[in-house]
């Protein structure tokens, strides 16, 4: 099994699907899934009954997981999607943009 590389927060370009070419910012990373939310991109449209938190019901719009394969991290230097090389540096794993060999934050 692959590590994930992705972590909450990152900025991820989408690779295939519905959503191809789109950008957006990781939400949650679902590790036993291989899969990660990610805001406005995959959504779908869920029926809820009543309750505190909806009190009116009905249908709403959520973003549902994609699978890992279908992103990719976005460069900070360039902006264009980037995989991900992991260095060691003073004994702390980093990741590095393998574009323009720049750290990601």
């Amino acid at each position: 099994m692959s590590k994930i590389q992705i972590k909450k927060g990152d900025t991820v370009y989408v690779l295939a699907g519905e959503d191809k070419g789109r950008t957006g910012r990781v939400l949650a990373v679902l590790r036993d899934k291989n899969r990660a939310i990610v805001e406005g991109v995959n959504i779908v449209t869920k029926a809820t009954k009543p309750s505190a938190q909806y009190p009116q019901g009905g249908l709403i719009k959520k973003e549902a997981p994609i699978h890992i394969s279908n992103i990719n991290l976005v460069d900070p230097k360039t902006g264009k999607p980037t995989r991900i090389a992991i260095k060691r540096e003073n004994g702390k794993a980093v990741r590095i943009a393998k574009k323009s060999n720049q750290e990601i934050k």
